[in-house]
């Protein structure tokens, strides 16, 4: 499953709907340095994948723009430990 992703960059946030249920993942950024604060995946979506999918948006559009990151939420940090090629993005 790869569920389609949207970028509010006002709001700095990326979410998604499935099966009617949103999924978000907060952050914040200062000068060039996304704190991601929060990855939500309600429990009657989750197992998924969506908050995987969610994290590695993130950090891809991070890499895009030239940002490092701050995992400062558990899960993402957790993902970025398991996806090693991510690893030069930590501020």
């Amino acid at each position: 499953m790869s569920p389609d992703i949207q970028h509010d960059r006002a709001a700095h946030r990326f979410q998604t709907v499935v099966d009617g249920v949103q999924c978000v993942l907060d952050y914040s950024l200062d000068s060039a340095v996304m704190m991601i604060t929060h990855t939500e995946v309600p429990a009657e979506v989750g197992g998924r994948g969506i908050a995987s999918a969610l994290v590695q948006a993130a950090l891809d559009t991070a890499r895009d723009e030239g940002w490092q990151v701050v995992p400062a939420c558990s899960y993402a940090a957790a993902w970025i430990q398991r996806h090693p090629a991510y690893a030069d993005l930590l501020a």
